[in-house]
């Protein structure tokens, strides 16, 4: 069930906060960026895992900090394979692929609650009008709450009823 939702991600009570970024990203701005603040071993695990991995656009990649909170990378952009170069945009293709997947991971780990900004709208450069549809199809019939926070207000707690 789809919870619409106003405040800060990083206060959520859901069991998972899920993000889009690209493979090899950087995580310096926006969102990835506070949770880089918030979990520096989250980084250094990813940029590991893409260094050993190579993983593809629309996969996902999953970690859990030490205080159980479980953060879901979504690869929904293109990766930055070269030195200095940026990420690519997101696409409808790789969030509609991502999202697929983060529903399985969902069922197989029997997650209690997911939490997910307006994903790929901000660096990403998608329209919410696109995105959002498809966050309803494949996580919209879960019997679990799933909060969409689709506005930010920094250090406020969302109303997760």
């Amino acid at each position: 069930m789809i919870i619409e939702v106003s405040g800060d991600i990083l206060l959520s009570n859901a069991q998972v906060i899920a993000h889009g970024i690209a493979p090899n990203d950087d995580f310096a701005v926006g969102l990835a960026h506070s949770l880089r603040e918030n979990w520096p071993s989250l980084y250094k695990d990813f940029r590991h895992y893409c260094q050993t991995q190579h993983p593809k656009a629309g996969t996902l990649w999953s970690w859990m900090g030490s205080d159980g909170k479980v953060v879901v990378n979504l690869l929904t952009q293109e990766a930055a394979y070269d030195h200095g170069q940026k990420p690519g945009r997101a696409t409808t293709a790789h969030v509609n692929h991502a999202l697929k997947e983060l529903h399985k991971l969902i069922e197989s780990e029997k997650f209690s609650s997911v939490a997910l900004p307006r994903l790929s709208t901000g660096v990403g450069g998608l329209d919410w009008d696109e995105v959002y549809p498809l966050i309803q199809q494949h996580l919209g019939s879960l019997s679990i709450p799933v909060y969409v926070y689709t506005t930010y207000h920094k250090g406020q707690k969302a109303n997760e009823a």
